[in-house]
């Protein structure tokens, strides 16, 4: 595994220097060049991902301007010692609500909007609880580079609904909890997420 996520690790980075290479370069030859080093790190990308070389060109084709990490927002609610878990219909796993975070709203904003999509439930931000490095904190390889936000809330009103993204909404104990969705939250953040809980005044977490 350590492997695996090196050569990953350096196929991202040949892919960020290409990105940027091909943002800011005026000259036709090393604008080539650039291209060839995104086609090098799709091929990487795409065998040690499982995945086709056309499916990664097109996702990297996509990623224009200068490179940085995405930012993917968790939406933490409690309710009677229980988390809220939403399951994805794309894997039929568990996840807390969110994803991506939009531009034009807040980290906070993104979060309600989320929360409010996948599970039905109004809620008002409360407290930042963590912000993590993806890539220090699961042993899931992802094509991207990712920070995590985690936000806690309260629900303050709505009901468990499915969306076009999730089939089931449920609340959780800490020692009930169904099989995850990896690539979206793992068993580690979880247990970090109930200690908060559990420890009221605990430090948001972040790195």
């Amino acid at each position: 595994m350590i492997v695996l996520k090196k050569w990953l690790e350096w196929a991202r980075r040949i892919q960020a220097i290409s990105q940027a290479g091909l943002h800011f370069s005026k000259d036709v030859f090393d604008r080539e060049r650039y291209e060839e080093l995104q086609q090098l790190s799709a091929e990487i990308i795409a065998n040690y991902t499982k995945q086709s070389v056309e499916d990664v060109e097109k996702t990297l084709a996509a990623e224009k301007g200068y490179p940085t990490p995405k930012l993917d927002i968790r939406g933490v609610v409690f309710r009677e010692g229980k988390l809220l878990l939403v399951k994805e219909k794309m894997d039929e796993r568990w996840s807390l609500p969110g994803g991506f975070c939009e531009v034009g709203l807040s980290a906070s904003e993104n979060a309600v909007k989320e929360i409010k999509e996948e599970s039905g439930y109004d809620v008002v931000p409360k407290k930042l609880l963590a912000v993590l490095d993806s890539d220090k904190h699961t042993d899931k390889p992802q094509m991207f580079h990712y920070y995590k936000i985690f936000l806690q809330c309260e629900v303050v009103g709505g009901g468990a609904q499915e969306s076009v993204e999730t089939s089931e909404i449920g609340f959780f104990g800490e020692s009930e909890l169904p099989p995850l969705s990896l690539k979206r939250n793992t068993e580690a953040q979880i247990s970090m997420l109930f200690n908060f809980l559990h420890n009221p005044d605990k430090h948001s977490v972040f790195d």
